[in-house]
C-alpha cells in the first residue's frame, strides 16, 4: 500500500511538470482539436485546444512504473511493465490518428477499419504473450458468485480480444467533455490499485493503476472546465488499454462489467442512436450520442455530468469490490 501512495505521488508530480512543458510546445505546433459540427454549439468555443495532452500521464505513469518497478523486473517480474507496453500501444495508435488530424486540420484520422486491425492486433499480441508468461488463465471467474468456468483456450482468447478492443472504444467514446474520461477513470484506477495490493506478485500489480491515478488527477488540474488541454485519443485509447489490460492481468476480465458501467451505457446509448436511426430512417432516440451529450442538450452542464458520472463509477467499484471479495 506504501508504494502504491508513493507511485501515485510521484506520478500526480511528473505529470503536473510535464503538462507545464507540454501544454505550452502544443500550442506551438498548432495541434489544436478539431470539434464536431453536429456537435453542442457551445462546444466550438473549444475549438484550437491542444489536444495530445494524454502524453503527460503516459509519461509521467510509465516513469514511474519503470523505476519504482525496477527491482520485481531484475527479479524477473513484469506484469506491470507488461500492462503499462499494451496500453501505451494503444496510445502510438491514438497518437497517429491525432497527429492525422492534425495535419489534415479536421476530425477524422485513421479510418475505423485501419483502427479496429491495429486495435486487434494489439489485443491479440498481449493475451498471447501473457498467457505465455502464464500471467493469464481460461478459468473465467465470476465475481459475487466466487466460482470459476474453464473456457477452451481459443473462445477464450476470442472474448477476451472482443472486450479489449470493445472497452478501449468504449472508454474513447467517454471521452467528450472536461475531465469527464479522466476522472470516471481516475475513480477505476483507484479500484484497480486496491485490487492490486492484495492480489498475487506482492501488490506489484498496485504500481501501474496507482500511477495512473496520480496522473489522472494531475491531467484533471489542467482539463476540468474549461479545459487547457484534451487528452485527444492519445490518452483515451491509452486509458482504455490500461483499463482492459488491469481486468485481465488481474486475471478477472468479468469486473470489468461494473466498474466500467458508464463506459458501457456510453457505447450502449451510441449503439442505440445509431440503430433506432436505421430502423426509424431518421428519427432519433436521444437528443445526441453518446448520453453525455444527450444530458447536455437537456441542460446539465459539464461539470454536473463528471460529479454524477464520477459518483456512478464509484458506487459501482464500491458495489464490485463486495463482489470480488472471494480472490482477495
Amino acid at each position: 500500500m506504501t508504494r502504491a501512495l508513493l507511485a501515485a505521488a510521484v506520478s500526480f508530480l511528473l505529470t503536473l511538470i510535464i503538462g507545464k512543458f507540454l501544454i505550452p510546445e502544443l500550442r506551438k505546433l498548432k495541434a489544436g482539436q478539431e470539434i464536431r459540427e453536429d456537435g453542442p454549439t457551445w462546444h466550438r468555443s473549444k475549438a484550437g485546444t491542444p489536444t495530445m495532452g494524454g502524453i503527460m500521464f503516459i509519461l509521467g505513469a510509465g516513469v514511474t512504473v519503470f523505476v519504482l518497478g525496477w527491482e520485481e523486473m531484475l527479479g524477473g517480474v513484469f506484469v506491470h511493465l507488461y500492462v503499462y507496453l499494451f496500453a501505451l500501444t494503444f496510445g502510438i495508435i491514438g497518437f497517429v490518428d491525432d497527429y492525422r488530424k492534425v495535419r489534415q486540420h479536421q476530425n477524422e484520422g485513421l479510418t475505423a477499419k485501419q483502427k479496429f486491425i491495429l486495435q486487434l492486433a494489439a489485443a491479440v499480441v498481449f493475451l498471447c504473450l501473457m498467457r505465455y508468461e502464464g500471467l493469464l488463465t481460461n478459468a473465467l471467474y465470476l465475481p459475487f458468485l466466487d466460482i470459476t468456468v474453464t473456457v477452451n483456450w481459443i473462445l477464450y482468447l476470442v472474448f477476451a480480444a472482443f472486450v479489449i478492443v470493445g472497452c478501449v472504444n468504449a472508454v474513447n467514446l467517454t471521452d467528450g467533455i472536461d475531465g469527464l474520461a479522466a476522472s470516471v477513470t481516475f475513480v477505476v484506477m483507484v479500484f484497480f490499485a486496491a485490487a492490486g495490493t492484495v492480489l498475487r506478485f506482492g501488490g506489484i500489480q498496485a504500481l501501474f493503476p496507482a500511477a495512473m491515478a496520480g496522473g489522472l488527477a494531475a491531467f484533471f488540474v489542467y482539463n476540468h472546465h474549461p479545459a487547457k488541454v484534451f487528452m485527444g485519443d492519445t490518452g483515451s485509447l491509452f486509458l482504455g488499454g490500461a483499463v482492459a489490460a488491469l481486468g485481465f492481468a488481474m486475471d478477472m476480465p468479468l469486473i470489468l462489467i461494473p466498474v466500467g458501467i458508464i463506459y458501457i451505457v456510453e457505447t450502449l446509448s451510441d449503439i442505440i442512436q445509431v440503430g433506432y436511426f436505421k430502423a426509424t430512417h431518421g428519427k432519433r432516440f436521444f437528443k445526441m450520442a453518446p448520453l453525455h451529450h444527450h444530458l447536455e442538450l437537456s441542460g446539465w452542464s459539464e461539470a454536473k455530468l463528471v460529479a454524477v458520472f464520477s459518483a456512478i463509477t464509484a458506487a459501482a467499484c464500491i458495489l464490485a469490490w463486495w463482489g470480488i471479495q472471494g480472490r482477495l
